[in-house]
């Protein structure tokens, strides 16, 4: 079949399809006067009625909650701490943040890495793990790296766990008029 031949049994089809298609439920007209323009209502609104269409429930898993970073009292204050080492991997939703080999100048010969793993979003103190490394390099810059137990492991863990509590208490009293305005004053 060629040309004006293949179009023939193709013509058939595709009005059958695009029939079934819009009968079927697919293709709804809304009313412009009962839709809100806002983005946001429109949203809840679905989500209360159950519509919408997730990869994660046609796979049989169930929806994810996204967080954010920048809503992470734990993360930002991490990164508040480190602040002065420079970062080689930052990576929030695998949860980890290492710096770079860091010397205070102090010794040329050694350096510090810190890594730290976020084990939950919550702001205790087995919510996150802190590994310190340390290369040292004779003469001939031959190096041997280690993990090491160290007052700093604790120390840093200890300024995060401050900072994220700091920073938490903050986000609360700044909404805490909204607060009270939405949930009363109990």
């Amino acid at each position: 079949m060629t040309g004006p031949n293949l179009i023939k049994p193709i013509l058939p089809i595709l009005f059958l399809l695009s029939f079934l298609l819009t009968s079927c439920g697919i293709f709804q007209p809304s009313d412009a006067r009962k839709v809100s323009p806002n983005v946001d209502e429109r949203v809840q609104q679905a989500i209360e009625e159950g519509r919408g269409f997730s990869l994660g429930k046609a796979m049989g898993k169930g929806s994810t909650n996204f967080e954010f970073a920048s809503s992470n009292e734990l993360w930002r204050a991490s990164l508040e701490v480190l602040d002065f080492l420079p970062l080689a991997n930052v990576d929030y939703s695998g949860g980890i943040i290492i710096t770079e080999w860091y010397s205070e100048g102090t010794s040329n010969d050694e350096a510090i890495k810190i890594t730290v793993r976020f084990l939950s979003n919550e702001i205790r103190a087995d919510g996150l793990s802190v590994i310190i490394h340390k290369r040292i390099c004779n003469k001939f810059q031959q190096c041997t790296t280690a993990k090491i137990k160290s007052t700093l492991e604790e120390e840093v863990k200890l300024a995060i766990l401050k900072t994220a509590t700091l920073l938490e208490k903050g986000k609360y009293e700044k909404n805490r008029e909204e607060y009270i305005k939405k949930h009363g004053n109990n």
